[in-house]
């Protein structure tokens, strides 16, 4: 044999293996994934294992969820005159609030809720517009008032209102840089001589309203006692929940 015929031969070999080699490597590939699996249905599985491990961790730290990720379900749509649609997005189990002329929002429908000693999360994000994009009302004791995250202008926080004075002019009063299309993640305590509040790891508020007149402004009464409310932009809301404190855990606003 030639060295031409010999290099063709080989050749042949690398780029067609034997037959029994063949099946060999297909075999072994096949048996990467079960039988009437596909890897993105492992995925999926996986995911849903993960979600359920997570809620059952939640639900045994006193967690609930104002917001199923499904519907509205106690939840209206806040009937301000002018406002936006109010979309659930189940497929990411977010909550859009289309932009009002001024106001979108939606108030709570359901069961009555803890007044004191409770915390909320949620995370929030600004998708279009610059105004604020999160103005959550909620309960202290008898009273209601609200957190308002990137107002007048798109970066002013503050609670709304302690003494008659709102977040643009009371003790609270601050500017935060807040992203188009960014999640930040909110938190609010409210204990028995306490309002806080923070956002990410930020605390923005940290109130004593002991001897405090707390209330809502007038065009957020329609959200009592519990709502959220946008300016004239869209925003997506997801991970709504709340849970009762105990007083310890409430003093140290955990």
């Amino acid at each position: 044999m030639s060295a031409a015929d010999a290099n063709r031969t080989d050749f042949r070999r690398w780029c067609f293996p034997a037959p029994a080699a063949a099946l060999v490597m297909v075999f072994a590939v096949a048996s990467l994934a079960p039988i009437g699996t596909s890897f993105g249905e492992e995925t999926k599985s996986a995911a849903a294992s993960d979600a359920k491990s997570n809620e059952k961790a939640d639900s045994e730290k006193g967690w609930r969820p104002l917001f199923d990720g499904k519907s509205l379900e106690n939840w209206k749509v806040t009937d301000f005159g002018g406002q936006g649609s109010v979309i659930v997005r189940e497929k990411d189990k977010v909550l859009r609030i289309e932009q009002g002329e001024p106001l979108t929002g939606i108030t709570w429908t359901g069961k009555d809720l803890p007044r004191v000693n409770y915390e909320i999360q949620l995370e929030a994000q600004r998708v279009d517009g610059n105004d604020f994009f999160c103005g959550l009302t909620f309960p202290v004791k008898k009273n209601c008032c609200s957190l308002i995250l990137g107002g007048w202008g798109g970066g002013l926080t503050g609670i709304s209102s302690i003494n008659g004075f709102d977040a643009s002019e009371n003790e609270t009063t601050d500017f935060v840089s807040f992203e188009n299309g960014k999640w930040y993640s909110v938190r609010v305590v409210v204990t028995d001589t306490h309002i806080r509040a923070w956002v990410g790891d930020e605390m923005l508020a940290d109130v004593d309203y002991s001897e405090k007149n707390i209330d809502v402004r007038l065009e957020m009464e329609l959200c009592k006692p519990l709502g959220l409310a946008t300016f004239q932009t869209v925003s997506d809301v997801r991970n709504f929940r709340i849970r009762e404190l105990k007083p310890e855990a409430a003093k140290e606003g955990q």
